[in-house]
């Protein structure tokens, strides 16, 4: 792969990494305000905003623990990937 194709593809890559970690942040706070906020006024009361913060907090925690495993997962199919194309050559 040349260069710039390969530059162009880490580009889009950080976009798409960009663009779900915005969506995951906007339905996240969505979801929360929808569970934490039940009467929407001028300000958040101390309770709504200690449930926002949790909340946010374990939608944070579980996205970590999902990105964690799935790199873990794509990295070891890969090295998989690789040792079975070794075999095939030797």
């Amino acid at each position: 792969m040349t260069a710039r194709k390969e530059a162009m593809m880490n580009s889009v890559k950080q976009e798409l990494a960009l663009a779900n970690a915005q969506e995951l942040m906007n339905k996240a706070s969505e979801r929360c305000f929808t569970k934490c906020v039940t009467k929407p006024g001028e300000s958040l009361s101390s309770s709504e905003q200690t449930c926002l913060s949790r909340c946010l907090d374990r939608y944070m925690d579980a996205f970590n623990i999902v990105s964690k495993t799935y790199v873990a997962r794509v990295s070891r199919e890969r090295l998989e990937g690789q040792q079975a194309g070794l075999q095939d050559v030797l």
